[in-house]
């Protein structure tokens, strides 16, 4: 078992649509499961086929009122761990789960905010809005966008919160049924009043490029442009006992992979020339190790000092162990969820991350 997973209990389940619900979690007695809005959990979902199914599913809940960790799941069509979680999650089960991570989350709850939606993707933008109204004095647009009007999550809550901070909070929903999809010259025209805005972004990937291309054309710059991409997970971040040996066998074949690559035309590296000196901020504290190991991934060599940096797939297919690079160079052997803009700001997956320069600072801010 993976030192810091831990079985979780379910304490509630609501039926939020035909095809949603939210599953609320009860941690184990003396475990800090404290998180931010806008961060998820990572579940083992069972496998007969891979052993365990791992899956970063959004909190909805805020953290603001001391309720219970609650991550609001939708069915997806094919989507086996989805379905698995609506079927069989009831109050008393028990669910594996890493502590919250992700770095979807505003970075002061006083700021204005812009919130686009998407179908499932109102999960992380639910706990952004709950938190914010209660705990910050920005004001808050929220766009949802969803096929019909069966298809809303938290209609009635989102009503509620509207009547409740009416010089707060907007709430526009945008039905498909009615309006066809949103197209990228409405979304810009929606968000222009609001371009001094912080932007949040979440739900399928063609609703997210259209948002996050207005939001280009706008000018909004990086720092207030925010959008959560999910994929399903292919590697076990809880330990080698659940894995299939199918799945043991393809990890130890990635691994083989990325150990022999060919050597690439990159300038000289500190592969060949010793260890990194790396400086690390987390959590208010400066790391600063002179030992960084060519080839040795900064998450590893972290843990190794007894650091507990944040992650969560440990395959670069999500954002929790994310780092923005203050000096020096990394290479990553995988990525799957950085775009162009998110690497251009400097931001890497500390997972991946090996030392490329003789000096390497990052932050996990």
């Amino acid at each position: 078992m993976a030192e810091s997973s831990y079985d979780l209990r379910v304490v509630g389940v609501v039926e939020e649509t035909a095809d949603a619900h939210s599953v609320s979690f009860a941690p184990p007695a003396g475990v800090d499961f404290s998180y931010r809005p806008g961060q998820f959990l990572t579940l083992a979902v069972p496998s007969d086929q891979t052993g365990v199914a791992a899956r970063c599913y959004s909190l909805s809940s805020s953290p603001h009122d001391g309720g219970p960790l609650t991550v609001t799941v939708k069915r997806t069509v094919d989507g086996y761990a989805s379905n698995w979680i609506c079927d069989h999650l009831r109050e008393g089960s028990t669910i594996r789960s890493l502590p919250p991570s992700g770095i979807f989350t505003p970075a002061s709850l006083d700021a204005d905010l812009l919130l686009f939606a998407g179908g499932s993707g109102i999960t992380p933008v639910m706990s952004i809005t709950r938190t914010a109204l209660a705990e910050g004095s920005g004001r808050i647009v929220l766009l949802y966008a969803n096929r019909d009007e069966r298809s809303v999550i938290f209609s009635r809550e989102l009503s509620e919160l509207a009547a409740a901070h009416p010089a707060r909070l907007v709430v526009v929903h945008w039905l498909e049924s009615v309006q066809g999809l949103p197209t990228q010259d409405q979304l810009r025209a929606f968000a222009e009043p609001f371009a001094t805005h912080d932007a949040f972004v979440c739900g399928p990937a063609p609703f997210m490029k259209l948002t996050v291309a207005a939001l280009k054309e706008l000018g909004f710059p990086r720092e207030r442009r925010h959008q959560e991409k999910f994929v399903s997970l292919g590697g076990n971040p809880f330990g080698d006992l659940d894995a299939s040996p199918e799945e043991q066998a393809e990890a130890e074949h990635e691994i083989e992979e990325a150990e022999g690559e060919e050597p690439t035309d990159e300038p000289a590296t500190a592969s060949g020339e010793g260890a990194t000196h790396l400086e690390v901020e987390l959590d208010g504290q400066t790391y600063a190790y002179d030992d960084w190991a060519p080839g040795t991934k900064l998450l590893e060599h972290l843990e190794a000092k007894g650091v507990r940096a944040p992650y969560s797939c440990r395959e670069g297919e999500c954002s929790a162990c994310a780092v923005r690079l203050l000096e020096g160079e990394v290479k990553m052997l995988h990525n799957d969820v950085l775009d162009d803009d998110d690497l251009a700001d400097g931001i890497r997956l500390g997972c991946q991350s090996v030392p490329v320069t003789d000096v390497v600072r990052v932050t996990y801010s």
